[in-house]
């Protein structure tokens, strides 16, 4: 499609992620790749047309004119993205997909791969390839060397290679016709202070088919017995995509200042690593048997913490340093006009108590599972428990991140996780008792003000904040912890009413009255917040409400099976960055609560995991 005619902005929902773990790229439905960072997830746009508009460049690869797209999705348990359009008498597939970093062998450049093919009939089709770097869109100077065309910036620079040969220049269009029997294969190679290597087209193709093979031997060691297995693993694959090799971090999302609200300001950077998130995530790969994963993630989060420690840090960079400060993109247009945009967070410096919960949580799951922790890892988690036990009582950002600090209940229930499971991991690991009884009275003390100052009888609900009638999904979590027993009419009280008033409609919720967090404007149902309430639901003994609500849920993922953080109740449009870790680990977590839920003939269900 030319300038003149630009392109509509695609449904975040129609955008596919390619990945290699090390940086991810999402592909529309019309073959238009509009978001790569290089090197890495949170580095300098390649192709920022997502959010920075047609100047912020694409590379598409698709057909010419008028199709439609009669097929899409990922080849069974890979991470290889198959769209196919009918065109006239004919279709065009193109199938796509990046070589993960993890299972490389002696390739230092990152290398997407796609190949246009035809059945039926010969197929006009188009490649368009316009890269701009940074958000200035800078330019590259191009030369052509070894039959690519070789685009550099400074010290980064890329190569295209097309088989059959193919005159390309940046920002001009360029027409093709695929034959049946002759597909067109197209290599991009990138590389940052490292040597630029060449691959060839057929030689990349090759590389490609051979880590599919990878992708379905992980895939294959999940548990053959889990319920909801396909959704899953693509969670699965979708969560291991988003994990930074290089670190073991797990990163939130790969995308930035996708809108809340379309046309609105609530737009954030997620390209970083909120140990939360990560948190829950490896959490989950835990759950069905990947331990790597955890173990990898533990080892980054120990170095990154290090600086800081015993305070853990709201967020961190992909390698354990402090995100940049948040800073407005002038001139970028944003999605659908949503501006502004952003990179850089300001969250970064707030304090959030919950945070401490997850981390340890996971850290708990992963010596239940087996691990002895390292001497070292078990230093940092007594520093965190250490200041759980000293700061719980002061008022903090809490999960949602609001502006003014509050006494968060459900920040309060992660401060009480947070030591408990600090005290499960020194039943096996040495602690001086004198450490183990400041924990256990600070544990005990923070249970006693919760029952009295965070429950409402007048709602029949624990509520969002000290003080305040206001309930707040996260407390979902009350049915994970031991807190407060789950037969218990408070629990049971709680999800209920966050069933009922912060209802969205449809299986969905809001995570807390919507606009009750000093922004304006509004924002969407949150997506986590179902899967939480289907966890809720299955720990408390209410099986199939759960399995109910998990159907639904399931239904609302892309066609693709991929979650952004929020979706518009009204439209089901999903919103938010995107791919979201949050979403995908959540579900994770509810398919395995499922599993392990009570019924009449299995009494209670399987032993606990993590929170």
């Amino acid at each position: 499609m030319s300038r003149n005619c630009p392109r509509p902005a695609p449904p975040i929902s129609d955008y596919g992620l390619l990945g290699d773990t090390r940086t991810a790229a999402l592909v529309a439905g019309d073959g238009g790749l509009d978001w790569l960072c290089v090197p890495r997830f949170d580095g300098e746009p390649l192709f920022g047309r997502l959010v920075g508009g047609p100047d912020a460049g694409t590379f598409r690869v698709g057909p010419a004119g008028p199709a439609t797209v009669v097929g899409r999705r990922y080849r069974r348990h890979t991470a290889t993205l198959e769209t196919t359009w009918a065109v006239g008498r004919g279709r065009l597939t193109l199938t796509e997909g990046m070589i993960a970093e993890a299972n490389r062998r002696l390739l230092p450049t990152t290398l997407i791969v796609r190949r246009l093919s035809a059945e039926a009939a010969a197929v006009d089709a188009v490649v368009e390839f316009d890269p701009r770097l940074g958000v200035r869109h800078r330019r590259p100077r191009v030369q052509h060397r070894h039959q690519a065309l070789v685009c550099e910036w400074g010290s980064f620079a890329v190569a295209l290679g097309v088989a059959p040969r193919l005159t390309i220049e940046p920002g001009r269009p360029v027409p093709i016709t695929v034959r049946p029997g002759c597909p067109v294969t197209l290599v991009l190679a990138l590389a940052h202070h490292e040597p630029l290597i060449h691959v060839e087209p057929v030689a990349a193709w090759d590389l490609l088919v051979e880590d599919e093979s990878r992708w379905r031997a992980w895939s294959g060691e999940v548990d053959e017995s889990l319920p909801f297995r396909e959704e899953v693993v693509r969670s699965l694959l979708t969560l291991r995509l988003l994990t930074y090799s290089p670190s073991g971090a797990l990163v939130a999302a790969p995308t930035t200042s996708l809108p809340e609200e379309p046309g609105g300001i609530r737009n954030w950077d997620y390209r970083y690593v909120w140990p939360r998130d990560a948190s829950i995530g490896v959490s989950a790969f835990l759950s069905v048997g990947k331990p790597d994963e955890a173990q990898g993630f533990l080892a980054w989060l120990l170095h990154a913490s290090r600086l800081q420690r015993p305070r853990l840090p709201a967020l961190l960079t992909l390698h354990g340093r402090h995100v940049p400060a948040e800073r407005d993109l002038p001139g970028w247009p944003g999605y659908l006009n949503s501006v502004p945009v952003r990179v850089g967070n300001g969250a970064a410096g707030q304090h959030q108590l919950d945070g401490y919960g997850w981390v340890i949580d996971a850290a708990w799951a992963f010596a239940q599972a087996g691990h002895r922790l390292y001497n070292e890892t078990w230093r940092a988690v007594r520093g965190f428990a250490d200041v759980v036990a000293r700061c719980w009582q002061e008022p903090d950002a809490g999960i949602w991140e609001v502006r003014e600090p509050a006494q968060h209940v459900h920040s309060k229930l992660m401060g009480w996780l947070a030591l408990d499971r600090a005290l499960l991991i020194a039943d096996t690991h040495p602690l001086p008792e004198r450490q183990r009884r400041r924990w256990r009275a600070a544990r005990e003390a923070i249970a006693a003000e919760v029952r009295t100052r965070g429950f409402d009888p007048t709602v029949g609900s624990y509520v969002r904040s000290y003080g305040f009638s206001d309930l707040d999904a996260a407390l979902l979590v009350l049915p994970l912890l031991d807190l407060d027993s789950i037969e218990s009419s408070r629990v049971r009280g709680t999800i209920d009413a966050i069933r009922d008033r912060l209802s969205a409609g449809g299986g969905l919720l809001y995570r807390y009255p919507p606009g009750r967090d000093g922004f304006p404007g509004t924002e969407g149902a949150f997506l986590p917040c179902s899967f939480w309430l289907v966890q809720a639901l299955a720990r408390t003994g209410r099986r199939d409400e759960a399995i109910d609500l998990f159907r639904i849920m399931l239904d609302r993922a892309t066609p693709l099976g991929l979650y952004a953080e929020e979706m518009d109740p009204a439209t089901g449009a999903h919103l938010g960055n995107y791919p979201q870790t949050l979403t995908h680990a959540a579900l994770i977590q509810a398919a395995l609560a499922i599993r392990d839920a009570p019924t009449p003939d299995t009494g209670s269900g399987r032993p606990r995991g993590g929170a």
